[in-house]
């Protein structure tokens, strides 16, 4: 007798009828999923979209709504910025880390005008003024921000240019963009079913996935996919046993997503043979205010700087947890870091860009501060005279820093604890944790048309993947809008491919 876990896929010969029959397949409902079910209709694919939960959306409708663009986007030009694709791509093959895909950021960099032009044209609205300022989230509703390209070691690779496009609006841009890409994906014809939770592939004697196995209600639903199943159902937060598997360090740590992300996608998909990339991956959101952070220094248990406060804060977040083993259940009580600041520093950033965030300790000196935050004795106080006599000479030997944001520290002085602080007001989900907000980058491994490879890099006929079920762009680095940027344009890709499959 053979016994079935819940991702076990089902033999095509062992169902006798399918409750549901559809070309394409579409297997969750964000970005990724919209973009794909529109590209398959529109290739005149009979589509269908399920989804676990009562609607459209998933983690992207609860995000920043940032989309990573460049290469000369007409925002860029009319804010007054030259960019390329080879710019682009430089940056991203070196800030998303060991291992990014350089075929699908060259690919992507290529095509990113095109892509702006198709989100547009799917009724996205991005509004052509700047926010020039570090951030998670603008207070306004302006359409393009820095992501760290304006930044060391960036600006030693690429001409820099800002590449954080929002939609327009005046929080989070996530909802409106999944507004308007589910909007169009039904509009050119597809059929959507919620309530629907897929468990396994069903497959045909010759390896070819021809559709899946769901629940609703509690009742089993067979649907055949004709042409192909596209795999968006999202990444692997939410499992905490894949995350002890693959990612330990991301465990403990509040969790960004919509409560779904438990790699049910990336696990039907492994099950047939399919290989994943960088699993142990993760982004950190760390629980800093951006615009404090570059204004003073961010220091670690041991009391030093160790990355140039200026960058994009994930990047911050990555360095904190990775590198200096900030918070976590797998971690002790010796891991704090601190943004440090002085009275002016914290003053220049206006209130509501404060998201609430007070100092966690106020001193009259160094050495006063470092006794309240109970760093090593002579370290803090170190740590700001270098500082400081680097912003003196208008120069950060140590981190790089750019000129704008370098500035002595005078007292009063404060510091805040990032470990206990706020959750990052741009990171979606609210089950709580440390001062950190995660989600992971590893996924299935896919090629540019988002077939889903085995392990010797074959193609599982009839099976694609896009958004965080895939690895996409991503090696072991992160920058905000390069998630919905990559779903949205790789899931474009496979679901036209699903569509034109025999």
């Amino acid at each position: 007798m053979t016994v079935r876990n819940s991702v076990t896929p089902r033999a095509a010969g062992e169902v006798s009828n399918y409750d549901i029959e559809t070309d394409v397949l579409v297997v969750g409902y964000g970005a990724a999923g919209a973009s794909a079910a529109f590209e398959a209709a529109y290739a005149g694919a009979q589509v269908l979209v399920v989804d676990r939960a009562g609607g459209a959306g998933g983690a992207s409708a609860m995000s920043g709504g940032e989309i990573y663009l460049g290469g000369g986007t007409p925002i860029q030009t009319a804010c007054g910025y030259d960019d390329s694709p080879e710019a682009m791509a430089a940056f991203l093959k070196a800030a998303l880390g060991a291992g990014a895909d350089a075929a699908k950021i060259d690919e992507y960099s290529a095509g990113s005008v095109e892509h702006f032009h198709w989100l547009v044209d799917r009724g996205v609205p991005f509004k052509p003024t700047m926010w020039d300022a570090p951030t998670w989230v603008p207070p306004t509703d302006d359409g393009l921000m820095w992501l760290g390209e304006n930044s060391w070691p960036f600006t030693e690779l690429a001409a820099p240019a800002p590449r954080g496009h929002r939609p327009t609006a005046n929080d989070f841009g996530g909802r409106l963009l999944m507004e308007c890409l589910s909007t169009a994906a039904e509009s050119a014809g597809a059929a959507t079913l919620f309530d629907t939770y897929v468990s396994a592939l069903i497959v045909a004697d010759d390896g070819t996935v021809t559709g899946a196995v769901a629940r609703r209600y509690g009742m089993e639903l067979t649907i055949r996919a004709r042409r192909g199943i596209v795999l968006t159902t999202g990444g692997f937060v939410d499992n905490d046993d894949m995350l002890a598997a693959h990612a330990p360090q991301l465990l403990g740590h509040t969790k960004v997503s919509a409560g779904t992300d438990d790699g049910s996608g990336i696990r039907m998909a492994q099950a047939l043979g399919a290989a994943v990339r960088h699993m142990n991956a993760g982004q950190v959101g760390m629980s800093l205010i951006p615009g404090l952070a570059a204004r003073g220094m961010v220091v670690n248990a041991l009391g030093r700087r160790f990355v140039n406060e200026d960058t994009y804060p994930g990047r911050i977040g990555q360095h904190a947890l990775y590198r200096q083993n900030m918070g976590g259940s797998w971690a002790g009580d010796d891991t704090a870091v601190w943004v440090i600041v002085d009275e002016h520093g914290f003053e220049d950033v206006p209130e509501p860009q404060r998201w609430g965030v007070q100092p966690t300790h106020v001193a009259e000196t160094p050495a006063e501060l470092e006794s309240l935050t109970g760093l090593p004795a002579g370290a803090l106080t170190a740590a700001i005279a270098r500082y400081n006599e680097f912003a003196a000479r208008g120069q950060d030997l140590d981190h790089h820093k750019s000129t704008r944001w370098l500035r002595p520290l005078t007292p009063p002085l404060a510091a805040i604890d990032v470990k206990a602080g706020v959750r990052p007001p741009s990171e979606s989900g609210d089950r709580r944790g440390t001062g950190a907000s995660v989600f992971t980058l590893g996924g299935l491994h896919t090629d540019l048309d988002g077939h889903v490879l085995t392990l010797d890099g074959k193609p599982i006929p009839g099976l694609f993947a896009a958004g965080r079920a895939a690895n996409g762009l991503h090696g072991f680095g992160y920058i905000s809008g390069t998630s919905l940027g990559d779903g949205t344009f790789f899931g474009r890709r496979a679901g036209t491919a699903a569509a034109r499959r025999a």
